[in-house]
């Protein structure tokens, strides 16, 4: 089977969720980071969506949604037993965080990062949006280290990259804001290698490229 292929760009959430997953499950894949303003035709054509990540596991099949991605990879291989197999409850209620997370969070977030950037009499309003969500993640985490326990689990970075976002919308009130927990948790993402390895940049991806292996 040839190397999976991962088509990719560091600065989005859902891409960065792909790329987590796939270090975390120490799989290999060939990354390839593309422009957005030109879409290379080989993605377009297993995935007209024209979004990212997609993941070309071989000619006609592929996945193009981020969560899937990450349950891939870790179905494959899951040192850091990321998805609780211990506990078979456990995936079911993690999935159900994350869409709320994808539904309720990132929309309200959504909303705020955009009264932010056009100085919007509505930013405070979309924030407390936010903060509605963020508080059950601030209470689960004043128990446990991690979301869903004592040690990292598929939420903590399938939500992590939109944590990342909203720290970043007005970093004065982040440093005050009451989420002691929350603030904790995410430095302690930002120490750890594997996100700064998901992090780094490299060249768009062309059809001359060299192949990239990442993983």
């Amino acid at each position: 089977m040839t190397t999976p292929i991962l088509y990719s760009l560091r600065q989005c959430p859902y891409a960065m969720r792909a790329r987590l997953g796939i270090l975390h499950a120490q799989q290999v894949v060939e990354l390839r980071d593309i422009d957005m303003n030109n879409k290379p035709q080989e993605m377009l054509s297993i995935s007209p969506k024209g979004t990212v990540p997609v993941l070309e596991l071989n000619k006609g099949s592929i996945i193009d949604e981020s969560i899937e991605i990450m349950v891939w990879a870790l179905t494959q291989s899951d040192p850091s037993n990321l998805l609780y197999s211990h506990d078979q409850n456990q995936l079911p209620m993690m999935l159900e965080l994350i869409e709320n997370n994808d539904i309720t969070f990132v929309g309200a977030l959504q909303k705020y990062r955009a009264a932010s950037r056009y100085h919007d009499d509505n930013e405070t309003e979309c924030r407390d949006m936010c903060c509605e969500w963020l508080r059950e993640i601030e209470q689960r985490l004043s128990q446990h280290a991690y979301i869903m326990g004592k040690t990292p689990s598929l939420v903590d970075y399938a939500i992590l990259p939109f944590i990342r976002q909203f720290s970043r919308v007005d970093k004065k009130w982040y440093a005050q804001a009451p989420f002691p927990y929350l603030r904790g948790w995410l430095v302690n993402h930002y120490n750890d290698p594997t996100f700064s390895k998901a992090m780094v940049g490299y060249p768009k991806w062309s059809i001359n490229s060299d192949p990239v292996l990442f993983g």
